[in-house]
């Protein structure tokens, strides 16, 4: 199903969007399943028609595709990030979304510790790939895919387990990912200089704007832009 995931994300007008990835049943069976969420945010018709070759392919566990408010589907996946749960996250921008990084992905899915956790592929295109790389602070405006590692889970018992599995993980994906990384999703223990890659070749620019604005960086509470020298 990844597979035809990454067929489907090849041509997609810009009012659809489609993410995928590896998830556990809602129903807390601890069943692993593929997932596809899906947004078109153009006319019910033209939705309809965008939706009709992933709806054809195979015999999905739940389907629950059809028109919606906005703010249904903005909540619709609440109920998997309940309050106090603990999470660990590690994401990147993958190079591509080759049949091996999709085997390598199966292959930690399927070592994964906690019924809560996820692999999860981002597909970014359209319009948020027709900006400028130096016309926003944020620069990755290739087509492709942000690889989502998501480990979470409710016992703090489980810790160690939940956070080293996303940990391996990342690493074992390694090999497929690309050079930009996404802000959101970092940790507070990321290796090297993180914010640099997130940045780009806009990272020097944003130092000299820090420069000007905030030279003693009061605002630092954050994965932080140092001013520069």
């Amino acid at each position: 199903m990844l597979r035809h995931f990454r067929d489907v994300t090849a041509s997609l007008p810009d009012e659809f969007t489609v993410f995928g990835g590896l998830v556990h049943a809602p129903d807390g069976s601890g069943a692993k399943l593929a997932l596809l969420v899906m947004c078109h945010c153009g006319t019910p018709a033209a939705g309809e028609e965008a939706v009709r070759p992933i709806k054809r392919f195979g015999t999905p566990a739940l389907d629950a595709v059809g028109p919606m408010p906005y703010s249904q589907l903005n909540a619709m996946l609440d109920a998997a990030y309940p309050r106090g749960a603990l999470n660990y996250w590690k994401s990147n921008f993958l190079s591509g979304l080759s049949d091996d990084a999709i085997r390598t992905m199966i292959g930690c899915f399927a070592e994964c510790p906690t019924p809560m956790g996820q692999l999860l592929l981002e597909h970014f295109h359209g319009a948020v790939a027709r900006v400028g790389v130096a016309d926003t602070a944020f620069p990755h405006r290739t087509e492709g895919y942000n690889m989502l590692v998501l480990s979470e889970w409710m016992d703090p018992g489980q810790n160690d387990a939940c956070i080293a599995w996303a940990r391996e993980s990342y690493a074992a994906l390694r090999p497929f990912m690309g050079a930009g990384r996404y802000m959101n999703y970092f940790g507070d223990d990321e290796p090297g200089d993180a914010v640099a890659a997130a940045y780009g070749p806009n990272y020097r620019r944003l130092q000299a704007i820090k420069a000007k604005y905030d030279p003693g960086n009061f605002f630092r509470l954050n994965h932080n832009i140092q001013p520069a020298a």
